[in-house]
């Protein structure tokens, strides 16, 4: 019978307080590899208990899939042949993200490890960018030649392909070693025997180039359906693959990153219960201080049209209601198109019909609020006429003109802030909701009182 993980937890806290090894161990091979990763996590001062007791495949797989923080302080709790097995044993892409991690002085330690091949592997594929998509692929491949038979491919394959980290796509080099297509393994297995991979070849190439950001690798695996993708140099030269894996992975750390963004601070670098106080506060109070000054322009620009206000105090009523609209309405615009933007279904080519849709949808959403402001008036004069006296027509028609252009200018500046910054090479998340919002509060101020000059003017003003 299936257990959920509090059993499980119960269990191994039992075992660990009876000191029963024995125990633990069968229960450990009992479990699957994310049901360990969660008892690692839930207790984290036996994780090195924990990989120490698995067998070495087992304790690979677990320790991949563990974040870094966990990682470090786990590798710093195990026995010196532990560790030297693990780092030799790890997928090359996976070490290299583990590296890469890692403060300097304790990779040379760990990097010395490693035998004198793997050593080189290691320290080319570092050699990367740390945002390149050379840190993500695996030297681990199969490639065959295009003069090869299928039997003869075959047999490559059953002497090479064990140290593979996939065979199900196997790359066609030439004697240089320039990518020339790949084949996927069911198209070689259903053919002849005799058949040569030149007659099997589609020419329908799909490669990622090793500096490429690792952004567009995403992209690329989504549009493409794959489970492995080669990687090539600017000759074309094959340097390794990419798996789905490892893509998954990253587009859970960018989808992170960017949520984090949107809600106005920096990305933490780690998970939020690693992060120390300090560091957190480190990460928001930037962006903090950013929209505090951006409100004093809200102050400045009310203080601007005081003289309005104090001849008509009413107009002070509907402040929070005109910012908060426009605010939220650019916030919205902003999500919209970021998360758009993330999936690639926006580019920057885009930007006149997200301007033009978004100029539509802006004023009707701003007729819909306005609709709703000028009821809300309406229904107050017939209940307590002398709330807003016998301009309350002018009143409501200020509030529901004032509505209807800071929603439209809110949708219009959530709209194209993301794209202005991803055209001027900057991360579009950057534009979070809180600055959206704080940009559309001092600018729809001044078109709610430019508005009720327009309204009021000879009358309350």
């Amino acid at each position: 019978m299936e257990r959920n993980i509090e059993t499980i937890i119960e269990e191994t806290e039992l075992l660990i307080e009876r000191n029963d090894d024995q125990a633990l161990n069968h229960l450990l091979e009992e479990l699957n590899i994310s049901e360990v990763k969660d008892l690692v996590d839930e207790l984290p001062e036996h994780g090195p208990r924990f990989i120490e007791m698995l067998p070495l495949s087992r304790s690979v797989h677990v320790f991949r899939i563990l974040d870094f923080p966990v990682q470090e302080r786990i590798i710093k709790k195990l026995s010196g042949t532990k560790i030297t097995e693990l780092i030799n044993e790890l997928p090359p892409d996976d070490r290299t993200s583990f590296f890469s991690e890692l403060h300097g002085d304790v990779v040379k330690k760990l990097i010395i490890l490693l035998p004198a091949e793997d050593r080189k592997e290691a320290l080319a594929l570092l050699g990367y960018e740390e945002d390149s998509v050379g840190r993500l692929m695996t030297p681990d491949y199969v490639a065959v030649k295009k003069h090869w038979n299928v039997a003869r491919v075959l047999e490559h394959i059953r002497r090479y392909g064990v140290n593979s980290e996939t065979i199900d796509v196997i790359y066609v080099i030439d004697d240089k070693g320039v990518l020339l297509d790949d084949l996927r393994i069911r198209k070689v297995l259903l053919a002849s025997p005799e058949a040569m991979v030149s007659d099997l070849t589609d020419d329908r190439l799909i490669a990622l180039n090793a500096y490429d950001p690792q952004e567009e690798a995403i992209e690329v695996f989504r549009m493409n359906n794959r489970v492995a993708l080669p990687v090539v140099d600017h000759d074309n030269i094959l340097l390794g693959i990419v798996t789905v894996d490892d893509i998954l992975w990253l587009a859970k750390e960018e989808y992170t990153e960017d949520i984090q963004k949107i809600g106005g601070t920096e990305a933490l670098d780690e998970p939020y219960l690693d992060t120390s106080i300090f560091e957190l506060v480190k990460k928001r109070v930037g962006w903090l201080a950013i929209l505090m000054v951006g409100e004093m322009l809200t102050a400045t620009a009310m203080g601007f049209f005081e003289d309005q206000i104090h001849k008509a105090t009413v107009l002070a009523l509907f402040i929070p209601l005109i910012i908060s609209c426009g605010g939220n309405s650019g916030s919205q615009a902003s999500t919209l198109i970021i998360q758009a933007m993330a999936l690639g279904e926006v580019t920057i080519r885009d930007w006149w019909r997200v301007m033009r849709r978004e100029i539509i949808s802006g004023f009707m959403l701003g007729v819909c609020l306005a609709l709703v402001g000028f009821l809300r008036i309406f229904i107050w004069h017939l209940i307590a006429p002398n709330i807003y006296g016998e301009h309350w027509l002018l009143i409501a028609g200020t509030i529901s003109v004032s509505l209807i252009f800071v929603v439209l200018w809110g949708s219009l500046s959530g709209s194209m802030l993301p794209i202005l910054l991803k055209r001027l090479g900057a991360d579009p998340a950057t534009s979070s909701a809180p600055f959206v919002a704080t940009l559309v509060d001092v600018t729809g101020l001044l078109i709610y009182f430019i508005c009720a000059v327009l309204f009021l003017s000879g009358t309350l003003l």
